[in-house]
């Protein structure tokens, strides 16, 4: 099931402020987006990329503005959510296995008065293989690296079955062998009806990753599929002159040409 609001739009978003005491920390953005696609959404450090994620999910407070999902409030289709947080805002040191992580992605669908049966148990490795983690499964989750942690949310966000996921700079900090494997999961995702939202840092690999780009700072800069959004012009705009940034970009702007 991968319904959309009566307008089309998988998500709409209307005029969203969030301020930190007082400081706006995101102003005033718009958009909309219709599925499935992989969407990174991209800006400088401090442009609003997490907090954005965050007010889409109605996890921080905000000053203004309205978000549907599948054309309803966001608590109104939570189970049809996944959600990866940044690794750094998780306590690792929490006793509990690898494979009890995944399950708490299945609490959504059973209820409060179900626990994890067999059927779940069963689904949740297959979530782990899918993330090449089935051997660790009854590993204690801080005992894992950070690339096998970050594959463990991953794993988790797979068990909850969701149509739409938000992913908070799922591919940080990982060697280049978890982040294709990471981006592997995602186009599976995308080819089962799925979309896919993430914070991602490194511009080089933009093109090569995502349908769509959003690009961030503070405002929205610009949004839509990688050709038109992710351009020297939009990019100026959003990073400022920065010559690393342009240089990455352009990096990335020509691999994808020749592919």
């Amino acid at each position: 099931m991968n319904a959309t609001g009566a307008d089309g739009a998988l998500l709409d978003v209307h005029d969203l402020t969030v301020a930190y005491h007082r400081k706006p920390v995101l102003w005033d953005v718009d958009w909309s987006l219709a599925g499935p696609a992989l969407v990174g959404v991209v800006g400088p450090n401090g442009a609003g990329k997490s907090t954005l994620i965050k007010a889409m999910l109605g996890l921080v407070p905000t000053s203004s503005g309205a978000v549907r999902v599948f054309g309803r409030p966001v608590g109104a289709v939570r189970q049809r959510i996944g959600y990866v947080p940044q690794r750094e805002t998780v306590d690792w040191d929490f006793p509990v296995s690898v494979l009890d992580v995944v399950l708490m992605g299945t609490y959504g669908r059973l209820g409060w008065f179900r626990r994890p049966g067999r059927a779940e148990r069963e689904w949740a490795r297959e979530c782990l293989a899918d993330v090449g983690l089935a051997d660790l499964a009854d590993r204690q989750i801080g005992q894992l690296s950070g690339g096998q942690q970050q594959r463990t949310f991953i794993a988790r966000a797979l068990a909850q079955r969701a149509d739409l996921y938000f992913m908070d700079e799922p591919m940080a900090g990982v060697d280049a062998a978890t982040e294709r494997l990471i981006f592997r999961v995602l186009e599976r995702l995308r080819g089962a009806g799925k979309t896919v939202i993430a914070v991602h840092h490194d511009l080089r690999t933009v093109p090569e990753y995502f349908d769509h780009a959003v690009l961030l700072n503070l405002r929205l800069i610009a949004s839509g599929p990688i050709a038109t959004t992710f351009t020297p012009d939009n990019l100026r705009r959003a990073y400022g002159a920065r010559l690393d940034v342009l240089d990455a970009a352009g990096e990335a702007l020509a691999g994808s040409a020749r592919r």
